[in-house]
C-alpha cells in the first residue's frame, strides 16, 4: 500500500490535502474524539461532567463568556503553542519535488498549515478558524486577527478578565468557528475560500490529482465526503485515506491503517531514491 502510494504521488501533478482532527495528534494536540477523549484533555470539564458539544456552545459568550472563552482561549493558547509535526513538512516537499499545484481542506480550525508554511490562500477552513475573532451578536460583517491574550485558569477552566471584545459594539467576541447550533457564525471568510478551491478544482480537473486524507472521521463526514466526491468524480484522481480506526475505501483509491505522521513517513521512504523497498 506503501508502494502504491509512493507511484501515485510520484506522478502527481496537483495534490489535494485534507486533514481531519487526527492530523494534530502526531504534534501533540488532543484526540476529542468522543466524551472521553475530550475528558482526558480537560479534566476539569471531565469533574463537571460537561461534553465537548456543551463546551462548544456559542451561547456561553453571551451568557457566561468567562466559560466561553476559559475552553477556547485555553484552545488559542495551545495551538500557538503547538509545532506542527513532521508530516506538514514531507507534504510540502512532495509539492515541491512535483512542481505540483495544491490546496488544503480542513476542518481543523487550529491554523497548524499556516504554520507550516502552507499558502493562506490555498488553505480552506470548512470550520473557520480560532485564529480569528467575529462579534457574538454579530453587530456587523467584520472578522479580524485574534491577536489577544487570554489568560485562562486551568483548575476551573475560565478565563480570566480583560475578555476580547468587538471593537465596534463592545460586546464580547467570539473566535470565528462554527460551533453546535451555531447560527451567528460568520461564513463570509470560509466561502471565499470555498470560491478558491472551486477555481482550483476547475483548473486541476484534467491533471493527475492526489488527494491525501489524514485523520478525518465519519462522525463528522465533511472531509472524507471532499476527499471521495474529488476521487470519484475527477477521472485522474486518486484518494490515499489514512486512518487508523476507518481507513477503508473502494478500490481503485488507498487505505492506509496508520497515524498521519508514520504512514508519510512511510510514503517518503519509497519516494526517497535508494534500494527498493518492499
Amino acid at each position: 500500500m506503501f508502494k502504491h502510494a509512493a507511484s501515485i504521488l510520484r506522478e502527481a501533478e496537483a495534490i489535494v490535502v485534507t486533514a481531519g482532527a487526527g492530523m494534530g495528534v502526531d504534534s501533540g494536540l488532543p484526540d476529542f474524539r468522543g466524551d472521553h477523549g475530550f475528558w482526558q484533555a480537560y479534566p476539569a470539564y471531565s469533574r463537571l461532567g460537561i461534553s465537548f458539544v456543551e463546551c462548544a456552545d456559542p451561547q456561553h459568550f453571551a451568557v457566561d463568556p468567562s466559560f466561553g472563552w476559559g475552553f477556547y482561549g485555553h484552545r488559542t493558547n495551545l495551538y500557538r503553542d503547538t509545532a506542527p509535526h513532521d508530516g506538514f513538512h514531507i507534504i510540502r516537499t512532495w509539492i515541491e519535488r512535483n512542481n505540483a499545484d495544491y490546496f488544503v481542506v480542513t476542518s481543523n480550525v487550529d491554523g497548524q498549515f499556516q504554520k507550516a508554511g502552507y499558502a493562506d490562500d490555498r488553505i480552506l477552513e470548512v470550520h473557520g478558524s480560532i485564529h480569528r475573532l467575529q462579534c457574538q451578536t454579530p453587530c456587523n460583517s467584520a472578522i479580524w486577527r485574534n491577536d489577544e491574550s487570554i489568560r485562562v485558569d486551568e483548575a476551573t477552566m475560565r478565563a480570566r478578565p480583560p475578555l476580547p471584545r468587538c471593537p465596534d459594539c463592545g460586546k464580547i467576541s467570539r473566535p470565528n468557528i462554527l460551533m453546535f447550533g451555531d447560527w451567528s457564525w460568520l461564513p463570509d471568510r470560509t466561502h471565499i475560500q470555498e470560491q478558491a478551491f472551486s477555481r482550483f478544482l476547475a483548473v486541476n480537473a484534467g491533471r493527475r490529482i492526489a488527494v491525501i486524507e489524514m485523520g478525518a472521521g465519519s462522525a463528522i463526514p465533511t472531509i472524507r465526503a471532499t476527499s471521495e466526491r474529488i476521487g470519484w468524480n475527477y477521472e485522474h484522481a486518486t484518494v490515499i485515506r489514512i486512518n487508523p480506526r476507518e481507513p477503508e475505501i473502494a478500490a481503485p483509491h488507498i487505505s492506509i491503517p496508520g497515524g498521519a505522521l508514520n504512514a508519510l513517513q512511510e510514503i517518503e521512504a519509497h519516494l526517497k531514491p535508494g534500494p527498493a523497498l518492499s
